[in-house]
C-alpha cells in the first residue's frame, strides 16, 4: 500500500467517535471481548487498533502484578500462621 496514498485517505476518530468506543468499553465483558476484536481486527480504525492493543498489554502488566501481590500475601500470612500448632484436644 502506497504510504503517500494513506495519509490523503486518513481521517482521525472524532471525539464522538471515542465516546461510542469508551462506553463500549466499560460494558462488563462486552468491553473486553471487543478490546480483542478492536486490536485483531481488519476493519478497525488505525487509531483504535493501537490503543486496543495497546490496553490489552496494560490487562495482561496488571494481571501479573496482581497475582505477583496476592501469591506474596498469601505467602506472609501463611507464614504468620505457621508458628502456632492448633491443639483442638480437651
Amino acid at each position: 500500500m502506497d504510504p503517500l496514498n494513506l495519509q490523503q485517505n486518513y481521517k482521525p476518530m472524532t471525539i464522538s467517535d471515542w465516546l461510542i468506543t469508551f462506553l463500549i468499553q466499560i460494558i462488563p465483558l462486552v468491553g473486553f471481548i471487543m478490546l480483542f476484536v478492536w486490536a485483531f481486527g481488519g476493519d478497525t480504525h488505525p487509531s483504535k487498533k493501537s490503543w486496543a492493543q495497546a490496553s490489552l498489554i496494560w490487562i495482561v502488566i496488571m494481571l501479573v502484578l496482581v497475582i505477583i501481590f496476592f501469591a506474596a500475601m498469601w505467602g506472609i500470612v501463611m507464614s504468620f500462621f505457621s508458628g502456632y500448632e492448633m491443639n483442638y484436644s480437651t
